[in-house]
């Protein structure tokens, strides 16, 4: 079974994958109120329109880098892949909503 890095995301503001996006929404429906999802669009619509256009493209050289500096952290210990985070939060959301 293939491993995925989530750091990539967090730290390189590389694209995230469906899934990921999925897990974000999921969890964030499932904490704010109508009011916070509606001040956050606002937020995020601004913020996107802000940056659009300043977004530089990777050279393969950079995603090469990236990729083994990725890897390397793995390897360390320092990120899990995302189908361990995904046991967690369904762990700790069955332990808060399921009792």
């Amino acid at each position: 079974m293939t491993k995925m890095c989530i750091f990539a995301t967090i730290t390189n503001h590389n694209t995230m994958s469906e899934a990921t996006l999925q897990g974000l929404l999921d969890y964030l429906y499932s904490t704010l109120t109508p009011d916070n999802m509606r001040w956050m669009a606002i937020h995020l619509m601004a913020h996107a329109d802000a940056d659009e256009g300043k977004v530089k493209p990777y050279t393969i050289e950079e995603l090469h880098q990236m990729v083994a500096a990725g890897e390397q952290q793995f390897a360390e210990g320092k990120w899990q892949d995302s189908e361990e985070m995904f046991r967690e939060l369904e762990e700790e959301f069955a332990a808060e909503y399921c009792g």
